[in-house]
């Protein structure tokens, strides 16, 4: 598969949200946030509905369904009280992840392949309502294979290993996790499967991610909510774009 000319970056608003409910108040605003992504070239908005709420709320679903004019990505576990949100709002993408209370965040892919059955039920009616269901797993044969044969349509590979073992200044880890990236990104695309990534990544890591040809979306949020603090929301947006673009023209020339 060749590189497509544009990688796609959705803009994850979560920590928006994080700040504002640290003191109990009505900002920062992640639907503002939201709008000024979309002004800023982000392609899509994904905000994770948490079974305890400690981020993005009801509410703000309910705002950013009504004010975006570009996709929301609704990350959600794999609860009948997050299907029924789901049903109600019909977003464009349904991103299904592993979720437990303890973390601070998503610790690691979804296991897909012991729930095998369970997910093909529970996803069967969010593709009928619609929505184009991604399965956030790690870079694993095993988890692809199960996340096709249970009907995704995309998958979204946790970049988050590569991004640490980068962190750490553990280069040969770092590397191995960047090529099982690369041909399991591979290996997805001719199942037929879209390909998408996210979990971690930085100025300093995107662009090998990036430069894989088979994956056409990137989602990326705690980083670059943390940079516009020091940016602007719009100037952070623009230099993670300037990064993946300049990374993808590469690995396409």
């Amino acid at each position: 598969m060749t590189a497509t000319s544009v990688l796609r970056l959705g803009m994850n608003i979560d920590h928006v949200a994080t700040v504002r409910n640290a003191r109990g108040s009505a900002y920062p605003d992640p639907i503002r946030a939201a709008k000024l992504a979309e002004e800023a070239g982000a392609d899509g908005i994904t905000a994770h509905l948490r079974e305890d709420r400690r981020h993005i709320t009801d509410d703000d679903i309910d705002r950013l369904v009504a004010a975006l004019s570009v996709p929301l990505n609704f990350e959600m576990a794999a609860t009948d009280e997050m299907q029924a949100i789901a049903l109600h709002h019909k977003p464009h993408a349904v991103c299904i992840v592993p979720e437990k209370r303890e973390e601070r965040t998503t610790e690691g892919g979804l296991e897909v392949a012991r729930e095998e059955n369970k997910l093909a039920h529970f996803i069967a009616p969010l593709r009928d309502a619609g929505c184009r269901v991604s399965i956030f797993i790690a870079a694993d044969k095993r988890q692809i294979e199960a996340a096709h044969r249970i009907g995704a349509a995309v998958v979204e590979l946790h970049t988050g290993a590569y991004c640490d073992f980068h962190a750490e200044g553990d280069f040969a880890a770092r590397d191995e996790e960047l090529k099982r990236l690369a041909e399991m990104a591979a290996f997805a695309a001719d199942l037929g499967l879209e390909v998408h990534a996210g979990h971690g990544l930085t100025y300093d890591t995107v662009a090998p991610i990036a430069a894989m040809p088979q994956i056409v979306e990137l989602n990326i949020g705690h980083f670059l909510i943390g940079e516009a603090i020091f940016r602007g929301i719009k100037p952070a947006i623009a230099e993670m774009r300037r990064l993946m673009d300049a990374a993808r023209a590469e690995a396409s020339a």
